[in-house]
């Protein structure tokens, strides 16, 4: 799983029939305190996250696991909302 916050939508008025009726959103992987840290990548929506939320996604083959994307062609899927993020017994993140 990836720590990402996420930062657009993508639009795509054709695509593989069995993408339809699927979210997808623009995410940047972040660390802990939410700060951008790295790679984009575009993925599935399967919890209904919106912009500016920090999110956990999974890649690869792992993304093709949930109930939303089981046997469809994706690569990231967005799994979790995060509420908060505690290390160390230090608060780093807080859903606004």
């Amino acid at each position: 799983m990836v720590l990402g916050r996420i930062i657009g939508t993508l639009v795509a008025s054709r695509k593989e029939p069995t993408l339809e009726g699927l979210k997808l959103l623009v995410v940047r992987a972040c660390d802990v305190d939410g700060n951008p840290t790295g790679a984009i990548a575009i993925a599935v929506d399967a919890v209904g996250a919106g912009i500016g939320e920090v999110v956990l996604y999974c890649a690869g083959s792992s993304a093709r696991q949930t109930q939303v994307t089981q046997n469809r062609p994706v690569d990231a899927t967005i799994m979790a909302i995060v509420d908060q993020i505690t290390v160390g017994g230090e608060l780093h993140y807080v859903k606004d």
